[in-house]
């Protein structure tokens, strides 16, 4: 697609977000089951693993559910995460609960825990789609998550669920600067295993992972992963960038579907282990990003009245992004990567990939 039609998507791009500042549509509801985790991720933006976890009762997931399902016009994906979502003991009830009202459910988990039997009971719980961690080799991969095993079982998790007819069965991988040889490696894996697409992406400077400065990308890494995901798209493969940061016109809807749009707070929610109530989980957990909690206030009226501070531009924030050439199309990027102590991106592909 040339840049001419690229300008023109983005910029009706641009006016769509606008208007949807002003009336947000919850599209994806997001629920932290808990922050406990069997593995110990070097990387983890939630700072999760063996911990104490604050966990709502289950009743309010319930009433949670009731809630939206009658405020809404549309029922939004509900997106199951942790910490390991499935080691919340009462997983199957809240997810078993949400199928009958009608919700489609998708979730994101590490893998270590899906057997065949618990492949099928997600089959029967509803579960739409499943988004499986698989970060390097295995060695690699069992480094970076300090779970020996990890790799094996987050394999066969990914041929059990295979076995049955969901809706997309996905491996995501994070890639460092210790795993980015290793891509070459990793998509034969997904060619073998036959996975729905393979999801791509960087690891963010965010979380744990802002202590592993010799695992972040630099220059030349960024451009050779976002090639690398370009080429294998033109050879027919369904591999994708994650939904983060604007890559500049000469790859804007050459790595993933669609072009860059940051959804929190004007399609994305997300109800957090302890109940409070925010946009994208990756986002740094401050007093402003904290929208409430659902157990003192009105989920509904908190996404109606809420989110003020995901629903304008970041670039105003920042005069170096508010003088950009590209800010129409950025807006400072994705909330997850804001430093909101200093007010700029952590992460900005300007002078990398454009």
């Amino acid at each position: 697609m040339d840049n001419s039609k690229k300008i023109e998507h983005l910029t009706r791009l641009a006016e769509y977000r606008h208007k949807l500042r002003l009336q947000p549509e919850l599209k994806y509801l997001f629920f932290e089951l808990t922050m406990r985790c069997n593995e110990r991720c070097l990387h983890c933006g939630s700072y999760c693993g063996d911990v104490e976890s604050e966990e709502l009762p289950v009743e309010v997931y319930y009433r949670i559910l009731d809630q939206v399902k009658r405020d809404f016009k549309k029922l939004p994906m509900i997106c199951i995460t942790g910490g390991e979502p499935l080691l919340r003991k009462e997983f199957f009830d809240i997810l078993n609960y949400a199928k009958k009202l009608g919700y489609g459910w998708g979730m994101t988990s590490n893998g270590t825990l899906i057997t065949d039997e618990v492949a099928a009971k997600l089959k029967d719980a509803g579960m739409k789609t499943v988004s499986i961690s698989i970060d390097g080799m295995e060695q690699s991969h069992d480094a970076f998550r300090r779970t020996p095993g990890g790799y094996k079982k987050a394999v066969a998790a990914v041929k059990n669920l295979l076995k049955y007819d969901f809706q997309a069965v996905q491996v995501t991988s994070v890639i460092t600067k210790k795993t980015i040889g290793e891509l070459d490696q990793l998509f034969a894996l997904m060619e073998e295993l036959d996975v729905d697409s393979w999801r791509v992406v960087n690891m963010e400077p965010i979380g744990r992972a802002l202590q592993l400065k010799d695992y972040m990308l630099d220059k030349d890494d960024y451009r050779y992963l976002i090639e690398y995901i370009r080429s294998k798209r033109k050879e027919g493969y369904p591999v994708t960038y994650g939904c983060s940061h604007y890559l500049g016109l000469d790859y804007e809807r050459e790595v993933r579907d669609w072009y860059f749009l940051c959804t929190a707070g004007i399609y994305t929610a997300s109800i957090m282990a302890n109940g409070d109530i925010g946009a994208c989980l990756d986002i740094e957990r401050r007093p402003e990003t904290i929208m409430g909690n659902v157990l003192e206030d009105d989920f509904t009226s908190v996404w109606l009245r809420g989110f003020d501070i995901f629903r304008k531009p970041l670039s105003d924030l920042n005069e170096e992004c508010s003088r950009c050439d590209s800010r129409y199309f950025c807006e400072g990027g994705a909330h997850h990567s804001w430093d909101y102590e200093n007010n700029k991106p952590l992460v900005c592909f300007k002078n990398i990939l454009f």
